[in-house]
């Protein structure tokens, strides 16, 4: 899975960027949105551009490119396990 703006596609390097409204600053990244200090959950995150990126927000979700991808196979695993759990019955 990629992590990229949804806008410019610049991806983020790992660096300490993102600042909440309680003043923390970390890879919103690390913690899918959340911030670590007060625990808020974000969900939208603004794209850097001193860090090369654009200055435009998204749903926080819309960075993981192959989430989708991700969801649907979770998805088909749990409707396989209840057929069986159906044919057990």
């Amino acid at each position: 899975m990629k992590i990229r703006c949804p806008k410019c596609s610049w991806e983020p390097d790992g660096g300490e960027y993102w600042q909440c409204h309680c003043g923390h600053i970390w890879n919103t990244f690390e913690s899918i949105g959340r911030c670590p200090s007060c625990h808020f959950q974000h969900e939208y995150t603004q794209c850097v551009p001193h860090a090369g990126g654009c200055d435009k927000s998204s749903p926080h979700l819309d960075w993981y490119e192959g989430l989708d991808k991700i969801i649907e196979e979770l998805v088909e695993e749990v409707l396989a396990e209840q057929d069986v759990y159906q044919l057990r019955k």
